[in-house]
């Protein structure tokens, strides 16, 4: 098991990424990393964390791609970045499974794109991160941000990858698909969403209609499918309004005595809420459908959070599941094809 780290990636990039990759180290005892950045900064760094690095590899680089800069010119131009030689191993290296990185998602997703490519028979890869539900379940989100305009074959793929991706890593047996829609009315929605709902009921999924975005963690559903626009403004304003939410529930508690005492009687409960919305316990978000496992991290990721980004390339490389995806994609090929040429009139 050898995975390669975007050592620079992210806003508290070097320290956290270092300290997130010692915690793995010292808990799988059979992984090995590979660590792209400045060697020496790196290697200081291990060593103030007391990690001794036999089974790392520190492959020395010279450049950052920043969060201000234009993914594909960076891609192209900062060929001796941390991300982009990251990126680099994981497609020539046999020995490599997959890669993490809290670096610009913009890079991450466009580098991904240039330079792994796509897995046999999915038309577009997509960003799939998990959230936390009402009923304490998680549901997938696909896509949050890779592909802003969607066609309809694109949308039938994210179903397909969504659904496996949570049968087989969560156990769940049959997955409620959902369409992210304006409302739960067969006929509601853009062009888009009018075009892709019958085709996502005829395909081999548990296809439960359209979701309105304020139940999107109801726990009602298992994946939800969306473009990329609307998947990410969904993500980005439901991220807002848990920390809006939280810090108003602070200030109002601080702001009254009385509210300060019954918050020491309700200290397990808040903390329980707390936990259960800390992305950082969740790790990344898996780029579904590139040809090799890909896991964007959060960009203002701590330690905690690589770890658990490590722990799911870990999790997918032993359930074998990209293998899976690109199985059940294969198998409904002649489905989807026959989908759209319907759908197009032909």
């Amino acid at each position: 098991m050898k995975i390669v780290i975007d050592g620079f990636g992210g806003d508290n990039s070097p320290q956290e990424i270092v300290k997130g990759v010692c915690l793995a180290l010292q808990k799988y005892s059979d992984l090995e990393v590979v660590i792209t950045g400045d060697k020496q900064i790196l290697s200081d760094l291990f060593a103030q964390f007391g990690q001794e690095t036999s089974r790392v590899e520190i492959v020395h680089t010279t450049e950052i791609v920043s969060n201000d800069e234009a993914p594909t010119e960076a891609i192209r131009q900062k060929k001796d970045s941390s991300l982009v030689v990251a990126l680099n191993i994981l497609k020539e290296r046999d020995d490599v499974c997959g890669l993490v990185s809290a670096g610009s998602t913009g890079a991450v997703l466009t580098g991904a794109f240039m330079k792994i490519g796509r897995m046999k028979g999915v038309s577009r890869p997509a960003l799939a991160p998990l959230l936390p539900t009402k009923k304490k379940g998680m549901v997938l989100l696909i896509d949050c941000g890779a592909n802003m305009d969607c066609k309809p074959i694109n949308l039938c793929h994210f179903a397909l990858m969504g659904s496996a991706y949570m049968q087989y890593m969560f156990n769940i047996k049959n997955p409620r698909v959902a369409l992210l829609n304006v409302g739960v009315e067969d006929k509601k929605g853009n062009e888009l969403c009018h075009q892709v709902f019958p085709l996502l009921q005829k395909l081999p999924i548990n296809f439960v209609g359209n979701m309105e975005a304020r139940d999107f963690l109801s726990g009602e559903y298992d994946v939800v499918v969306s473009d990329g626009f609307s998947g990410n403004v969904l993500l980005k304003s439901t991220e807002g309004a848990m920390k809006v939410l939280m810090s108003i529930l602070k200030s109002e508690i601080k702001a009254r005595k009385m509210s300060m005492l019954g918050a020491m009687f309700m200290g397990k409960t808040f903390k329980a809420i707390k936990n259960m919305l800390d992305y950082e316990k969740w790790g990344g978000s898996p780029f579904l459908g590139a040809r090799k496992i890909l896991i964007k991290s959060h960009g203002s990721s701590f330690a905690p959070s690589i770890l658990a980004s490590i722990e799911q390339v870990i999790q997918i490389d032993k359930d074998k599941l990209y293998d899976k995806i690109e199985k059940q994609i294969e198998q409904t090929k002649d489905i989807c094809d026959s989908l759209i040429n319907e759908n197009n009139g032909e």
